[in-house]
């Protein structure tokens, strides 16, 4: 129990897990609705629905997805910024030197960067410019959000490389 305690007391301690708690659940309440839309409603729909009525169905969730996933995407970003500070601290702590000396970690963290600004360009594009070209596309093609098989890829290798990233720094 003093364990705890000494855990809830010491806002060191506190903050960087209540942060990496948030990036972990905002990612995977992400990823997780990605993947039922790709894996369970888009199919679904194709053989439960009339093709005309498929896009109007698939716009309905992509209206609710698009503003959901926007927050997600900005606290994914902020903790995650918060997260690469409470790691350069402990990478300090451990070896002397800070995360701009430790090649692997960092490595691996801008190949995570990159797959991440990708995943925020496919978004920002979907939202932006999406347009009603999806109509004159036969139903089977349609997807209730745009590149979400690519965007769910993207995001699968995100995962990798955060856990990569979490045991290079131990």
């Amino acid at each position: 129990m003093d364990g705890l305690q000494s855990i809830v007391t010491d806002l060191n301690t506190l903050i960087p897990i209540i942060n990496h708690w948030l990036h972990l659940l905002s990612a995977v309440i992400w990823i997780g609705g990605l993947a039922f839309l790709v894996m369970a409603v888009t199919p679904g729909l194709r053989k439960a629905v009339s093709k005309e009525q498929i896009k109007p169905i698939t716009d309905a969730f992509y209206q609710h997805y698009k503003k959901v996933a926007g927050i997600l995407l900005i606290v994914l970003l902020f903790t995650g910024g918060i997260n690469f500070h409470y790691v350069n601290q402990a990478i300090t702590l451990q070896t002397g030197s800070g995360i701009q000396n430790h090649a692997k970690y960092l490595t691996v963290f801008f190949i995570k960067l990159f797959l991440v600004l990708c995943l925020l360009t496919l978004f920002l594009y979907t939202v932006l410019f999406k347009s009603d070209d999806a109509e004159e596309e036969g139903g089977e093609s349609y997807e209730a959000i745009p590149f979400q098989r690519a965007a769910l890829w993207i995001g699968i290798f995100i995962l990798l490389c955060a856990a990569a990233m979490k045991h290079l720094h131990q």
